[in-house]
């Protein structure tokens, strides 16, 4: 079995199974737990009851909970897909970090919280391989079902530490905006760029609510200063800078 050399407790899910098709993980996915308090998520994910798990949750503190074996399959993603293959649950590992989320009191990530999520997740991709491009949020592989970690996760620092692929939003400025109601090539190109990095999208040619929708979780995650579901120009640019990294 494979679970971190740092220091943490542990508090065993009930709920998981094998992995499915894979030899090992090859994403590691990041949430936020969406209750008020760690005690309520712990009991929430290690609970038979419910159809829920994740391989580790961080607390506020920084302090690291280990619920399920990497080796196994925990039930953190739900219905969800990447790079046009669905389960991503057999093919992550699942780190569930302490915040209340949107719409009750969503808040800054704590420094000391942060600092885990980083160690623990270079021990995660380091131990299995685990390529920059494919540490992703919740909100990625689930878009529109989920949001989570949020615009306030701060990616950039993630990076800038080894965990995950970025790059430099581009300034939010005047100019053309694709949206709901638009077609032809450009809205075809931008759908087949967010397919070309992972996103499940069909390249019709069409703005549709999915296309919105797959629009708004790319801005969660790699231009987090506006998301609204909008391609205006700095998300175009956004994404065209972040293949460019991811193909380098």
């Amino acid at each position: 079995m494979s679970v971190t050399s740092l220091p943490h407790v542990v508090v065993p899910a009930l709920n998981f199974s094998d992995r499915v098709g894979v030899a090992g993980p090859d994403i590691l996915l990041m949430h936020y737990t969406g209750v008020p308090t760690p005690e309520f998520a712990v009991e929430i994910l290690t609970s038979g009851a419910r159809e829920v798990s994740c391989h580790y949750l961080v607390r506020q503190d920084g302090g690291i909970v280990h619920m399920v074996d990497e080796d196994k399959r925990a039930w953190h993603a739900g219905k969800s897909s990447w790079e046009g293959e669905g389960d991503v649950n057999s093919r992550s590992v699942g780190i569930e970090i302490c915040n209340p989320g949107h719409g009750d009191d969503y808040h800054d990530f704590p420094d000391a919280q942060i600092e885990a999520v980083i160690a623990l997740s270079n021990d995660i991709v380091a131990r299995h391989g685990i390529q920059p491009r494919h540490v992703l949020a919740h909100s990625d592989v689930a878009p529109g079902r989920k949001i989570d970690p949020g615009e306030k996760f701060p990616w950039a620092r993630l990076a800038s530490r080894g965990v995950g692929l970025w790059a430099t939003p581009a300034a939010v400025a005047d100019g053309p905006v694709l949206d709901k109601g638009a077609s032809g090539t450009q809205v075809a190109q931008l759908q087949q760029n967010l397919a070309a990095y992972g996103y499940g999208i069909d390249v019709t040619g069409d703005y549709d609510t999915a296309t919105a929708t797959v629009v708004q979780a790319f801005q969660l995650h790699f231009r987090p200063q506006l998301c609204d579901g909008r391609a205006d120009v700095s998300t175009v640019a956004t994404l065209e800078a972040l293949l460019a990294a991811h193909s380098a």
